[in-house]
């Protein structure tokens, strides 16, 4: 290579790259003429490299920088990074969209997942990047102009630097300042105060009351629309400051006031500080937030964030799988759903119904709250008249109610709380203010009190006015406590006798376990014998895995349906006793009513109510019959059933997983409401746990989940799988199972997959539901069951969102690849599967170690 022209040297960044490339491709050297006039010497090749690194200036520097100045700024395919290397800046579109937007993601997990936590730009998307820029100028704004050089989003400040930048901090706040000044006071504009859907640790969610200023989170449209969505999350200073979640301008839930401690409705996870972070609620004349901080940066991220569907969910990364997994979800039952049980109701998620009126208070329509519908509330039992005499009673281990109405003193005492609340007619209750170092401060309700729930030992003690004959004076208890004492010796003395004739009984009625531990009526072998006709084969309704089932009629007149256990059954005692035992502590509407049971030496029967129309399958794969269930009618099934596993899964007394969901274990009743039935392969599971491993694989083929039906693995998500599946038939008409197409060998999951990828799932419905079918609910229940027969489990959404999809209008994720859709040989199948597939009915199969 020649030397360069007097006074100039070859750029050391190129030096070698030059001569590498003429060596390699021979290229004779040629001289030019630049438009300053200078010689240079160059090749042809080597003429088109330096046009092309021209416009990529950063192309060969391995530097980062973490500033934007005056004369330093951002275009499409650059970016700033944190000086710790855990946050970067630039320009970014969401999955599934072409729009760019400027924002904020974690560097260090980038190559694993991009994970945006900040959008500027979010109203107004770009969508040509060519000429677009982010910059600052003076006096300190930083801006993005697009190809146009028209502003699309900006900065505000009213102060004015000499040397403003922009500086992406290593906590993920973006800040506009003096590059000489590094006081957070003086900062001109800080994203920090400007979230999106993310709150990030050092991060505050608040009010300055000097300033009038607010910080909260506003959720993104949709997963892949960082436009500002239906659902906010803020700290509403009104009264006492409480952390709410609105949709639009209505509550969607809250956690209840600070109490010193924590909020006073937090889930476990939120009652004790972590050893991975801290939080801390302030709250003075000149500001109020709540913030949380890593303890160590290095080896944890976390985050909170408000999803489009209204939930706050904190993720927390882990390491090892290289995923992010939820530390805690709100809300995270039905009892957080904002006054579900009305004024003076109380929510309790493990009763049945999960609303009921607190001590002392009754419905305010029994009526209407007998059918579930619980927005009236309660009233006390005895009307309180403030010119009558008075008492607080003590309601202990509970949700604060919601505080906008509420006024507090840091100082008082509870006595003295009592005094000044009893002096006010308009005062309702009062409760201690700060926990955290015994009883300190009041917290007064003036008006109705509103979203109360159970919470026991976490919860609280709040004192509620009421009228003073609803609490004994000490006198009558006295006198109460004489009696009791007056009796004891005769009760003593009956207890005795009755535990002597009590010892008999049991000795006698061994065999009568079963009935004990499910609690339920025992019926004699004789009833069921004239009930069935001896057990008729014209009685005979339908037969399963347990065994026979038959129709029959009780001396009142009542229909009853008896499942015989068959001595040749798959199932055996354990099964009955599963069933006898989970069945008789739920009741839902769309479960099946277990009426009672029967044990006569080998012989053991459940007696259910009567299903008039059978089970579902018998509908929608006969020709005929499925005429019969109009889409309408088709989509209230879908729902009931959603709603059923729903109770199982999270409102029932137990948790539990059905493991044998399927069309044959759905029953009608004569409205054709859908009911679960056939719970003798149910397992609950306890606490927060939702499911749990087995050598024992039970269930139906075509419905069962991959990681079931190899691993073993069953929890809450395999029944969720299990629904999809039904779904899909329901619209189809078709079985999963033994499903033909012409143009292909795959499963009914398969084919709808693949008419999803094809933007054709219209075609998958039944053409006898053509007349009838509502287009937005047929094609969403389609994408509802794509998304719950998802191969991996953390994809499937729970059934409370099951539920919440199915009942609302807001944009759906996409589904990706169901489980067990791939091509399969149907005559191998048939083949091998030819027991199952000869049958009329599909048997529930048991699988010892299925690997």
């Amino acid at each position: 290579m020649r030397p360069c022209p007097k006074g100039y040297e070859v750029n050391t960044n190129f030096r070698n790259v030059f001569a590498t490339f003429q060596k390699a491709l021979h290229l004779c050297p040629v001289w030019v003429k630049s438009n300053q006039g200078i010689i240079m010497e160059a090749s042809f090749f080597l003429l088109f490299l330096l046009a092309f690194c021209s416009s990529i200036p950063k192309i060969f520097s391995t530097t980062t920088t973490d500033l934007i100045t005056t004369n330093q700024f951002i275009t499409d395919g650059e970016t700033i990074v944190s000086s710790g290397g855990t946050f970067e800046l630039g320009f970014f579109s969401p999955s599934g969209s072409s729009n760019q937007y400027i924002g904020i993601w974690y560097k260090t997990i980038l190559p694993y997942v991009q994970t945006v936590v900040w959008v500027a730009n979010r109203e107004k998307p770009l969508t040509n990047t060519s000429s677009a820029v982010l910059k600052v100028s003076k006096p300190g704004t930083l801006a993005l102009f697009n190809d146009k050089n028209e502003t699309i989003w900006s900065t505000n400040t009213s102060r004015s630097v000499q040397n403003p930048i922009a500086v992406l901090l290593d906590s993920g706040n973006l800040v506009v300042k003096d590059a000489n000044d590094d006081n957070p006071e003086n900062f001109l504009w800080q994203s920090f105060h400007f979230p999106t859907d993310t709150h990030l640790p050092d991060m505050k969610l608040g009010k300055n009351f000097k300033t009038g200023h607010e910080i909260y989170l506003s959720a993104w449209k949709t997963y892949n629309d960082p436009a500002q969505g239906e659902f906010t999350r803020n700290i509403d200073p009104t009264g006492y400051p409480q952390v709410l979640t609105k949709r639009g301008t209505t509550v969607s839930n809250r956690i209840g006031p600070w109490n010193g401690l924590r909020w006073s409705g937090a889930p476990i996870p939120l009652l004790t500080q972590s050893r991975i972070y801290t939080f801390q609620f302030i709250f003075n004349e000149e500001e109020v937030y709540y913030i949380f901080s890593l303890i160590n940066y290095s080896s944890a991220l976390s985050r909170i964030v408000l999803s489009s569907n209204g939930d706050i969910q904190r993720f927390m990364w882990v390491d090892q799988t290289k995923k992010w997994h939820i530390h805690y979800k709100l809300p995270a039952d039905n009892c957080d759903t904002y006054s579900l049980c009305g004024v003076y109701g109380s929510c309790d998620i493990s009763s049945e119904p999960i609303c009921g009126c607190l001590e002392k208070f009754v419905a305010k329509h029994p009526q209407q709250w007998a059918t579930g519908d619980w927005t009236g509330g309660c009233v006390r039992r005895t009307p309180l008249d403030c010119n009558k005499e008075h008492v607080f009673i003590k309601y202990s281990g509970i949700k604060l109610p919601d505080t906008k109405q509420s006024q507090y003193d840091k100082t008082m005492t509870l006595e003295e709380c009592r005094q000044v609340c009893s002096r006010n007619c308009s005062c309702t209750a009062y409760s201690s203010l700060n926990i955290s170092n015994g009883d300190k401060g009041c917290l007064f309700w003036f008006g109705e009190l509103i979203d109360i729930r159970k919470l026991s030992e976490r919860g609280q003690d709040i004192f509620i006015r009421m009228d003073s004959s609803e609490q004994e004076s000490e006198g009558g208890s006295k006198r109460k406590k004489a009696k009791i004492i007056g009796v004891s010796f005769s009760l003593l003395m009956a207890m005795i006798l009755l535990s002597l004739i009590s010892l008999l009984y049991k000795r006698k009625k061994k065999k009568m376990k079963l009935r004990e531990d499910g609690e339920l009526p025992l019926f004699k072998f004789s009833t069921i014998i004239r009930a069935t006709n001896n057990f008729s084969v014209n009685n005979k309704i339908g037969e399963g895995g347990f065994g026979p089932v038959y129709k029959g009629v009780l001396e009142e007149g009542q229909e009853i349906a008896v499942k015989r256990l068959s001595r040749t059954s798959m199932q055996g005692v354990d099964e009955y006793k599963n069933e006898v035992i989970y069945i008789a502590k739920l009741q839902h509407r769309n479960l099946v009513r277990l009426l009672g049971c029967c044990i006569q030496g080998e012989e053991k029967m459940l007696i259910y109510e009567y299903m008039p129309n059978k089970s579902l399958d018998s509908y929608i794969f006969d020709k005929t019959k499925s005429k019969l269930l109009d889409w309408p009618k088709r989509f209230d099934i879908i729902n009931g059933i959603a709603r059923g596993l729903l109770y199982l899964h999270q409102d029932s007394r137990l948790r539990i997983i059905h493991r044998d969901l399927k069309a044959s274990n759905v029953l009608l009743d004569t409205d054709m409401n859908p009911k679960i039935s056939d719970f003798g392969m149910a397992r609950s599971v306890v606490g927060n746990e939702m499911g749990a491993k087995t050598c024992n694989v039970v269930g139906t083929h075509g419905y069962m989940s991959p990681e079931y039906a190899v691993d073993g693995i069953f929890s809450v998500k395999s029944d969720v799988f299990s629904f999809g599946v039904m779904v899909l038939e329901i619209v189809s008409c078709q079985r999963n199972r033994g499903f033909v197409h012409q143009d292909h060998n795959l499963n009914l999951l398969g084919h709808a997959w693949k008419l999803y990828k094809d933007d054709r799932s219209l075609e998958l419905i039944d053409e006898q539901l053509v007349d009838s079918c509502d287009i937005f609910q047929v094609s969403r229940s389609i994408q509802v069951g794509l998304l719950c027969v998802q191969q991996h489990p953390d994809d499937r959404p729970s059934m409370f969102s099951v539920v919440h999809m199915l009942a609302n209008e807001s944009l759906l994720p996409k589904a990706k690849e169901p489980g067990f859709f791939t091509e399969r040989n149907l005559f191998g199948e048939a083949k091998s599967g030819s027991q199952i597939r000869s049958s009329k009915n599909e048997f529930t199969i048991t699988l010892l170690d299925p690997r």
